[in-house]
């Protein structure tokens, strides 16, 4: 542990395909870990990895930190506040005075804003930190992690949040951890979207599809996503998901909502949006992103 960090102990709530190698990761630097999800198939993957996995926070009660990393923002509503009209607490009502809850899920300003007032006023510190990254970076620990908090509660949690990734420090407003990785993700549904085109089109020119990629992925016209994505793109619909159609499905529904909120018009999100629906209509939700190309396919 950092000379900063005084978080030890740790509920991971939410170990899905990109949860549990960040729980991996934090379990790897030395916290003393639980893990937390409903599933059954993802707690046994979880124990094949060593972490203990509960089907409830019970641990969170002792926790110095608990992490949440759920899909939605009323599964993050859910988790934190509970169901009073089912009788259920949330994990808000069991940590204790002084612990740190950091929402490492995509979800928009809103829906972490409405959990300042209820951690302030049980004396829980609040951080605002989604990542980006995937998969594959999740399981290097080399996320990028947008962080909007109080320094004092960064410095308390840095160890345990340098063990998933970088921070990228957004701010102390509860909220704007989210409004950058909703830039991000605009950014990056249009990316993807824009790399299948341009393949796409190679291809119905009579290319050699994997020339063109090789031959304009390291000059002006490349990006990241077209060197990530545009060889698992080529390689069809067996490509393994590291990304799937879903989580852009959501995630540009996401940012066209806050962006509407703010009256502001964004038509190329819209357009990659509409893609990214068509996909998922076409029965590829659970694919990899990538395979955002088939919709340019007659």
């Amino acid at each position: 542990m950092s000379q900063h960090s005084t978080t030890q102990q740790v509920t991971f709530v939410g170990i899905g395909a990109i949860g549990l190698p960040m729980a991996a990761r934090v379990a790897s630097a030395g916290f003393e870990l639980t893990t937390v999800d409903f599933s059954a198939e993802q707690r046994a993957a979880a124990a094949q990895q060593g972490l203990r996995a509960e089907d409830s926070a019970a641990s969170a009660a002792t926790a110095d930190a608990v992490i949440v990393m759920v899909a939605t923002g009323d599964q993050l509503r859910s988790a934190a506040l509970g169901s009073p009209d089912q009788g259920s607490a949330g994990l808000l009502s069991a940590m204790r005075p002084g612990s740190s809850l950091i929402v490492m899920s995509t979800v928009g300003p809103e829906a972490v804003q409405q959990l300042s007032i209820p951690a302030t006023e049980r004396g829980i510190t609040l951080i605002d930190a989604p990542v980006t990254g995937g998969i594959a970076r999740a399981a290097e620990g080399s996320l990028r992690l947008f962080v909007s908090a109080e320094p004092t509660a960064v410095e308390q949690n840095r160890t345990l949040l340098e063990s998933m990734g970088g921070i990228v420090e957004c701010g102390t407003e509860i909220g704007d951890g989210q409004s950058f990785k909703a830039i991000n993700q605009l950014l990056c549904s249009v990316h993807i979207v824009a790399a299948a085109e341009a393949l796409a089109l190679a291809d119905r020119l009579g290319l050699d599809q994997a020339q063109v990629l090789e031959a304009v992925a390291e000059g002006a016209a490349g990006s990241f996503m077209l060197s990530d994505r545009g060889p698992r793109m080529l390689q069809g619909q067996d490509a393994q998901v590291a990304s799937a159609v879903g989580i852009f499905v959501k995630d540009s529904s996401l940012v066209s909502e806050i962006a509407s909120a703010h009256g502001f018009q964004a038509p190329m999100l819209e357009a990659a949006r509409a893609k990214y629906l068509e996909a998922a209509d076409a029965g590829l939700t659970r694919h990899d992103d990538s395979q955002v190309i088939v919709t340019y396919q007659p």
